[in-house]
């Protein structure tokens, strides 16, 4: 019953619903107690032979309206105590998705989406459950069971009531025994369910690369033994779900056998009549819910507490980018960093010795081998990982002096993954500025040279690009993303090999309207085609973490180095391609 005290909070939160709802489930109970006395009376009625029509419109009329009491009472209860179940399970989901939103990466790479998303699915629905079924079962089979129990010893016999409740302890032994295999099974059932649903999640996403490698025979076969071993596990919570009717069943049985022996020797002895020993069989039939519902209660409670402590562990997990800055103004000014070192978790330092500024106006590219570090300096920026070894300021601030909101609402960031919204290309573009008019989001569009191919689609702007913009090529998606982060007009815009999958003369387009747009804003541009950064106005190179070179491309061309070799070997490869193969 542990989960009962871990959502304490929200039942004293919703204590009118309950309250009401456990006050109707009374009434319900005590009016369920009368037919069994009514038809006890009138088997009596029978047996003396004093029946007759006007005790029979009596009593009729009397289960009559019992029966309509209970049936609105009934309906009030389910929407007090399902509707409170349900506003928990909307409560904990809300609390799961701001999580969720405000994780930083490093809380992403040690998750999967799949596992995250059962904890929202499966998880919920057992603890809603739990706050539903298992208060009712809970209220209901104490209050049921107390009153039949006590109408049982009080009304008709207490020691028939006494040795009819002989074989309850078994009861209680049993369903602890297996509450206790259940709660072990269903937490193990439920971890595989999350690597299923990782698994769907990650197949589906990439069903492309699937198919390319022509890999869906592994793919499926893969699939099906993590779906076996779900339905292993989850057998095992069935085989101990099942012990649990038949175990009640059998005990009740041995309870009417019981009641209707020792009933009917009490009967001969004239301690009680036929219609009293009636009554008492029916009551007993009325504790077959209680009993039944008792041994649920441990099934649900068990399936709720699993799936609650998951769910606890997971909103327990600490704020790794702590929001703690007192300054809410964006800021602006010039950029400098003061790295020592930076590196994930459990791994070798990524970035050593990074020390530069870039003054406010200025663009900075940078450059270097696959795995030098260079989007880690960009994200670093962003403060989507947390700095330890040196600091990077802005404007003279420490960014961490700075509000979250305020730092990254000031920065325009276009990453290397190009993720779109299943929503228009409009809504794509107005993402961060969803109240902008079309005139912006048309311009935002130009100024990323996407406008000329967006003119050309069926429905324009308010064409639906598809999940992650699957019907877009990856040269379209890079411009809508930019158009994106130009539309807010960002202080600071990161252009994160964004320029990749478009052609040289439209990359060329792009540099030029960034230009002439952005001539008092700083912008940030990582790259392997040394063409998008020829421009900068202070170019890095980036060579196992660290700085090898900086200067502009006129300095840097004319300096042995890495950044001149890789100049010299992409203007062959252009010169070879504009000239055609060599024979």
């Amino acid at each position: 019953m542990k989960v009962f005290l871990q959502l304490m909070w929200f039942f004293k939160e919703e204590k009118w619903r309950y309250l009401g709802g456990i006050i109707m489930l009374g009434f319900v109970s005590l009016g369920l107690l009368v037919p069994p006395k009514v038809v006890g009376l009138i088997v009596d009625h029978i047996e003396r032979g004093t029946i007759t029509k006007g005790i029979l419109w009596e009593y009729g009329g009397l289960l009559i309206c019992i029966a309509i009491g209970i049936y609105i009472l009934r309906y009030i209860w389910r929407i007090l105590i399902f509707g409170a179940a349900v506003k928990l399970a909307m409560l904990l989901r809300n609390r799961l998705y701001e999580h969720f939103t405000k994780k930083s990466q490093a809380f992403y790479h040690k998750r999967r989406v799949g596992d995250l998303m059962a904890h929202s699915t499966n998880d919920l629905q057992a603890i809603q459950q739990t706050a539903g079924d298992g208060v009712l079962t809970l209220v209901d089979s104490l209050m049921m069971g107390g009153f039949t129990l006590i109408a049982m010893a009080t009304t008709i016999s207490w020691k028939l009531t006494l040795v009819s409740l002989l074989p309850l302890p078994i009861m209680a032994w049993a369903t602890n025994k297996y509450g206790t295999m259940l709660h072990k099974r269903f937490h193990s059932a439920q971890e595989a369910f999350s690597t299923l649903n990782d698994k769907v999640q990650e197949s589906i996403s990439g069903t492309r690369v699937i198919k390319a490698f022509g890999q869906e025979t592994d793919d499926i076969k893969s699939f099906e033994n993590l779906s076996k071993d779900a339905v292993k596990k989850n057998m095992a919570v069935a085989r101990i779900d099942s012990l649990f009717d038949p175990t009640i069943s059998l005990i009740i049985g041995f309870s009417f056998f019981l009641a209707v022996s020792y009933g009917s020797i009490l009967v001969t002895r004239n301690e009680l009549t036929i219609g009293e020993l009636v009554s008492f069989t029916s009551y007993l039939g009325l504790l077959i819910w209680p009993m039944l519902a008792f041994g649920w209660l441990f099934n649900i409670v068990e399936r709720g507490r699993a799936s609650y402590d998951r769910v606890e562990s997971l909103l327990a997990v600490k704020e790794e980018i702590e929001d703690l800055g007192m300054i809410e103004s964006s800021p602006h000014g010039d950029i400098s960093y003061e790295l020592k070192e930076f590196s994930y978790v459990d791994s070798t330092p990524v970035l050593k010795d990074i020390h530069f500024t870039l003054k406010r106006g200025q663009t900075l590219g940078i450059v270097g081998k696959t795995g030098s570090g260079k989007t880690s300096l960009c994200k670093l920026l962003l403060r989507e990982y947390h700095l330890n070894h040196g600091a990077i300021f802005i404007d003279g601030h420490d960014i961490r002096d700075y509000k979250l909101q305020a730092l990254r609402g000031a920065i325009g960031y276009v990453p290397q993954d190009h993720f779109l919204f299943s929503a228009t290309i409009a809504e794509n573009i107005a993402f961060s500025k969803v109240d902008a008019p079309f005139t912006e989001v048309k311009g935002a569009a130009e100024l990323a040279s996407i406008h000329k191919d967006i003119s050309q689609f069926k429905y324009g702007y308010e064409t639906v690009v598809g999940e992650r913009g699957v019907t877009l090529s990856g040269g379209q998606k890079q411009r809508i993303s930019i158009a994106r982060a130009l539309i807010k007009n960002p202080e600071i815009l990161i252009l994160d090999d964004s320029l990749s999958a478009v052609d040289a003369k439209t990359e060329e387009s792009i540099l030029q309207h960034l230009k002439v747009k952005r001539q008092n804003q700083t912008t940030i541009i990582t790259a392997h085609r040394l063409s998008s950064i020829a421009h900068c106005d202070l170019i890095i190179v980036l060579e196992n973490g660290t700085i090898s070179q900086r200067g502009t491309h006129h300095s840097l061309v004319n300096e042995e180095g890495w950044y001149k070799e890789t100049y010299e070997r992409q203007a062959l490869e252009t010169l070879i391609s504009e000239g055609g193969v060599m024979k």
